[in-house]
């Protein structure tokens, strides 16, 4: 038996369990029941651990006194798919989840609609996690009557990603922001266009996203050609230098030799096929 902490609606409650705060949805386990009382949580529920932090657990608290639980319930459908699509999925990004829809059907019914500057970069480096994303624009459709933008489902796609990485939200958008600044000054130092929609641009894109899971994973590359693109491309070699610095202080890790040189080799790709502006 645990303590209810709080009734968030008939679907959901939030108890005391072992001492943790543990959020518990169930089909009517809320119904009738009152702050204090005692609950047998049922064998299928889905339980959901507050965050451990004290800034998380004070924004979780806070949370709860002007979201709709039915933000919560769009969250879980939403995680459940990612597990279908991942495994394994850390849960703590319930309520930050919950609390980005929140904003974002508020902001769309006050005809608010902030753009997504990285979002073809974050279809790019994320497709399965996009796909999921597409699947909770449905999910959310289905509870609220709204229909939220592509730009809003990349978002989406950031805070997934973080369910199945280490990578924090902010911490991928800081890896789209550093590579659009990236490029947007190579382009300007040039004087030419590249084309986002090229194949080589495409591939650079593929390599970072694999480039990240070998990070999270502390795995490197088996063959190490940095000294065969230092020599056959200085340029691209050096661009890619400063590219890996940038996304090494954003991922606050040091990325290997090896990454860079099939950075560089990917960038040559792209400089060969690049037209004058």
């Amino acid at each position: 038996m645990c303590e209810i902490v709080k009734v968030l609606n008939h679907n959901t409650i939030l108890v005391l369990k072992e001492n943790e705060e543990i959020i518990v949805m169930s089909k009517g386990i809320g119904f009738g029941k009152k702050q204090g009382e005692n609950v047998e949580i049922p064998r299928n529920a889905k339980q959901y651990k507050m965050q451990k932090s004290y800034q998380a657990k004070q924004k979780s608290n806070n949370i709860f006194d002007y979201i709709d639980p039915m933000y919560i319930e769009i969250s879980s459908e939403i995680i459940t798919l990612t597990k279908e699509k991942f495994g394994k999925v850390e849960h703590d990004i319930l309520l930050s989840l919950a609390d980005h829809i929140y904003f974002a059907i508020k902001r769309i019914k006050e005809k608010d609609f902030p753009s997504n500057p990285f979002n073809m970069d974050i279809q790019l480096v994320f497709p399965d996690e996009y796909s999921v994303a597409l699947k909770a624009k449905d999910v959310i459709e289905k509870y609220t009557h709204e229909e939220i933008n592509e730009d809003e489902i990349a978002f989406i796609t950031l805070h997934i990603h973080s369910a199945v990485s280490v990578n924090k939200v902010g911490d991928s958008m800081e890896v789209m922001r550093v590579i659009r600044e990236f490029f947007k000054k190579l382009q300007a130092d040039l004087n030419v266009r590249i084309d986002a929609n090229s194949l080589s641009y495409i591939r650079l894109m593929n390599h970072i996203k694999f480039l990240l899971l070998r990070l999270n994973n502390d795995e490197e590359l088996q063959m190490d050609i940095t000294e065969f693109t230092k020599e056959k491309f200085p340029f691209a070699y050096e661009q890619a230098r400063v590219l890996c610095e940038q996304l090494s202080r954003v991922l606050h890790k040091n990325l290997p030799d090896s990454e860079l040189g099939y950075l560089a080799l990917h960038l040559e790709r792209i400089l060969s096929s690049t037209s004058i502006s």
